[in-house]
């Protein structure tokens, strides 16, 4: 019984763990269709750029209003969006795939949003802005999350035909509708936005394995979509809740704890899923 009531003690008896909880669990169902999406549409590296780009939007927050929620996010919102919409301007104007337009502007974004934070003179753990800190989740962040995540949601809903149609055939879509582009920019537009949310509780770099580890371990266990976004939300909600526990229990920082054991269950994915994993795949047939 001891052992069984660690794992829910800390959230009863501590609100700062409730809300580090409530909010990683809204983060991991909203972001989870995003991640599933970004894998189909072969978009897995964008997630990580744009969390990188963020950050001199939300060191220009920190500059003028210092740690202010609406300014960081705001901050990090402009930044994040209007580093993809150069990317896609570089695409279109040049023929660069998106992708390496992004790999080639997230270095200037992080090291811009590095000199920035230099130049304003002002202490700011660099540390906390990457990593972030579940555990210290106010409630003005965790509402910012719940909206983020509700938004997130409904959005999904709404384009969620013409996004899948633009994902497996966009030359049928552009011959029966236009939203394809709409469609595109509406999902990069919360991906950007997921990533902002999510940075203040887990950090810039850990938010992005929330995103994109549940939903490449998904494709692991089914080949439907709706159950692929549902077992990502699963995956992701699972890993907030173990790694919360681990981070409380053992002092870890809860970001990378978080992290970590999303990583242990796309290994395991890996390895035991029924959808090409390593021992359930046929064996080789030999000459011997």
């Amino acid at each position: 019984m001891l052992a069984a009531a660690q794992f829910w003690q800390p959230f009863h008896e501590f609100v700062f763990m409730r809300r580090a909880l409530i909010g990683g669990l809204v983060l991991a169902c909203s972001t989870a269709p995003l991640g599933v999406f970004l894998i189909l549409r072969r978009m897995s590296l964008i997630g990580d750029a744009v969390a990188h780009g963020i950050l001199p939007g939300a060191a220009l927050g920190f500059w003028f209003a210092g740690l202010s929620l609406p300014a960081l996010t705001f901050g990090g919102l402009g930044a994040g969006l209007g580093m993809a919409g150069l990317a896609a301007w570089i695409t279109r104007r040049t023929g660069l795939r998106e992708d390496a337009s992004l790999a080639a502007i997230y270095p200037i974004s992080l090291a811009s949003g590095v000199l920035i934070l230099g130049i304003a003179g002002k202490r700011l753990d660099l540390l906390h802005l990457l990593f972030g800190s579940a555990l210290a989740v106010d409630g003005p962040t965790l509402t910012g999350m719940l909206w983020v995540s509700g938004i997130s949601l409904i959005a999904m809903l709404l384009i969620y035909r013409p996004l899948l149609l633009d994902t497996l055939d966009p030359l049928f879509l552009q011959s029966v509708s236009r939203l394809g582009p709409l469609a595109h920019g509406v999902f990069l537009t919360l991906v950007v936005l997921n990533l902002v949310i999510g940075f203040q509780a887990i950090g810039a770099l850990m938010v992005v394995g929330l995103m994109m580890l549940p939903a490449a371990a998904s494709r692991f266990w089914s080949r439907r979509l709706p159950r692929l976004m549902a077992i990502a939300a699963l995956f992701g909600s699972l890993s907030v809740w173990l790694g919360l526990l681990l981070s409380f229990h053992y002092a870890l920082p809860s970001g990378p704890a978080i992290v970590l054991v999303a990583g242990a269950l796309y290994l395991l994915s890996v390895v035991l899923g029924p959808v090409h994993g390593l021992l359930r795949r046929p064996p080789l047939i030999t000459s011997q």
